[in-house]
């Protein structure tokens, strides 16, 4: 084996090893890859696809000097191995372990912290350009996947960096898939250049041929070259943006990787490198279904079966249920997501009805602007995207939807902390970034048949509301009868002096730390605070009134989340009562289970029930 004794094979090794080696090295790895993510989850399918690109970026360049920005940073794992973290994937995505994306904090290789799609043109032409203004002499390289050049950002940095005209090389892994198959123009121009792909089965059929014939193959390489223009003109688009552009390559040949890599390299202008991979390849249920796997839980790899679904399924899988019956019902409701059908449940929406389910793309700007024009239009648009993505529309949320005061419901799936995938996907700001906006109602549903009443509230308040709820299993907390309507806060436990005012997901932990003050003769009432903006001043009032110690207890960051408000709202009617706030705290939260974290930030029920008995004490 390759790497038998080699517990941290680095780069350097890589760049002395002979095409066949390196051919045994990718088999290795795709081994490793299967073994370590079957145990730990993880992005698998799309890193699967690129070990023989990373191993050729590995061979040309020196990636300890040189700055490699990958887009995004899911497809980092087989980088991670060939400098130095082979041992340590066994720790993938654990609480203290290695990150699942690139971070500059973990190797000098890691050039940019990158979690989300399109940042990495931008990203690598900054470099390059401080490289040339500091006199400085490395390449600087940006590996983006095709599905995140359908974000406007690739495009305004593309247009940037080829009017600069500064050494730049950006390589496209181009494998017809983002989480889920992509959409749009984009998508089908690169359809157009992959399947002029008549080049590539010439040139396999003729490297076959000529194997055991060197000479002939070298004669052959200009001839190639002239066959390649014949039937592939180089891609307009990119060249007239001012790029050289050369492509496709097949994205599993490791010595036609190198060589479009060197010459890349020796050009002194921006290059766009058209890489055609195969997510999941080597294993064979990852390539028939690579959005299975592309993030994935921990799994049987002799079967690809994963840890069986809880029966009352997630939270998602309520929300698109609820959704599609809701379209049953009214032909005006209609769906938008970004890149993420299946995740974020529209999948029964869209088998149902699929000419109302749209697909943006990797583009969540465009898809919050696309919904306010279907507001305008008579329509009651949904948009389900994850709650770290949807920061990135912030601004269209803000000027287009909430100024104008339209009907777009937000459904904000994986808010809050959401796990093992670190900083860049916590969920944890939306309490305070939606807040803040004029015009927008927040809800957090306690459990699963919460959300689906408050999916109907918002469809019918013809004003802009979001709805956050977690990654993962849907509680049932149905032994708490569920009023009419969701607008007024409810009581689910009774108490004296003390209260514990929680939201959406926290509800669940805020009864079980007050069972555990039960326990020690507290009784702490807790009530389900289900609309987080606009705040119930006057139920807060008789809040304050009633109760001498008040905790808020919210799956947000503190800093302008609900319980910051309902603080300040306290001292400016001189209410009797004190407040605490308990949430997340000021600073991106690492990777780790949900439980893990919340037991190192105080937020599960234990420590919960401690903090309420310590600060009792401090008032006595």
């Amino acid at each position: 084996m390759i790497t038998k004794n080699k517990e941290n094979l680095l780069t350097e090794d890589v760049k002395h090893m002979d095409t066949r080696s390196l051919e045994l090295l990718a088999v290795e790895i795709r081994e490793q890859l299967l073994e370590d993510v079957s145990r730990t989850g993880g992005h698998l399918a799309s890193n699967l696809g690129v070990v023989e690109l990373t191993i050729a970026l590995h061979r040309v360049f020196d990636v300890f000097k040189d700055r490699i920005v990958w887009d995004v940073g899911h497809q980092t794992y087989v980088h991670k191995m060939l400098t130095g973290r082979w041992d340590a994937m066994q720790t993938l995505r654990q609480m203290d372990g290695i990150s699942g994306f690139p971070k500059r904090m973990e190797s000098r290789s890691d050039a940019f912290d990158s979690g989300h799609s399109g940042s990495s043109i931008s990203a690598a032409f900054g470099y390059a350009t401080a490289r040339d203004l500091k006199g400085e002499d490395y390449a600087c390289v940006a590996v983006i996947g095709d599905g995140a050049l359908n974000c406007g950002v690739s495009y305004e940095a593309l247009n940037s960096a080829g009017a600069q005209q500064t050494p730049l090389i950006i390589v496209l892994n181009d494998n017809e898939m983002s989480i889920d198959s992509n959409v749009g123009g984009v998508a089908k121009h690169l359809q157009e250049l992959r399947t002029s792909g008549r080049y590539l089965e010439i040139k396999e059929d003729i490297k076959h041929a000529t194997r055991n014939m060197p000479r002939l193959q070298r004669g052959l390489s200009a001839a190639r070259d002239k066959l390649k223009n014949a039937i592939i003109p180089s891609d307009v688009i990119i060249e007239e943006m001012g790029f050289k552009y050369y492509g496709p390559v097949d994205g599993h040949d490791i010595d036609a990787l190198t060589d479009a890599f060197y010459a890349a390299k020796q050009q002194r202008r921006p290059v766009f490198v058209h890489v055609v991979t195969k997510k999941g390849k080597g294993f064979i249920p990852a390539e028939k279904n690579p959005s299975k796997f592309h993030g994935i839980g921990p799994f049987d790899p002799s079967t690809a079966i994963s840890a069986p679904e809880e029966p009352c399924g997630s939270y998602s899988d309520v929300f698109g249920a609820a959704l599609a019956e809701e379209a049953a019902e009214d032909d005006r409701v209609v769906a938008i997501t970004a890149a993420m059908m299946d995740a974020t449940g529209l999948s029964v929406m869209k088998k149902r009805f699929p000419d109302r389910v749209f697909d943006a793309g990797i583009a969540e700007q465009h898809a919050v602007s696309f919904a306010a024009g279907l507001a305008l239009g008579g329509l009651k648009p949904v948009v389900a995207i994850y709650s770290t993505f949807l920061q990135r529309a912030y601004d269209q949320i803000l000027t287009e939807v909430c100024l104008q005061n339209l009907p777009v419901v937000f459904a904000l799936d994986r808010s809050g902390v959401t796990g093992r995938d670190g900083e860049t996907h916590q969920g944890s700001f939306d309490i305070a970034y939606l807040s803040s906006m004029p015009n927008m109602t927040v809800l957090a549903p306690k459990d699963g048949p919460e959300l689906v009443a408050m999916l109907q509230y918002a469809l019918n308040l013809g004003a802009p509301c979001a709805i956050r709820y977690p990654r993962g299993k849907a509680a049932d907390l149905s032994e708490y009868a569920l009023p009419a309507g969701v607008s007024r806060p409810q009581l689910l436990k009774d108490g004296r002096y003390m209260c514990i005012l929680a939201a959406g997901s926290s509800v669940e932990d805020a009864i079980k730390a007050s069972d555990l003050l039960e326990e020690k003769d507290i009784h702490c009432a807790v009530y389900n605070l289900r609309v987080l903006k606009p705040l119930n001043e006057t139920f807060l009032e008789d809040i304050f009134r009633e109760y001498r110690h008040v905790i808020t207890l919210e799956d947000g960051d503190v800093c302008e989340g609900v319980g910051t408000r309902i603080a300040a709202l306290a001292a400016e009617k001189n209410a009797p009562c004190r407040v605490k706030v308990l949430g997340w705290p000021d600073r991106f939260i690492e990777h780790g289970s949900t439980e893990e974290l919340k037991e190192r930030y105080g937020l599960d029920p234990q420590s919960v029930a401690e903090t309420a008995v310590s600060w009792l004490e401090e008032q006595d």
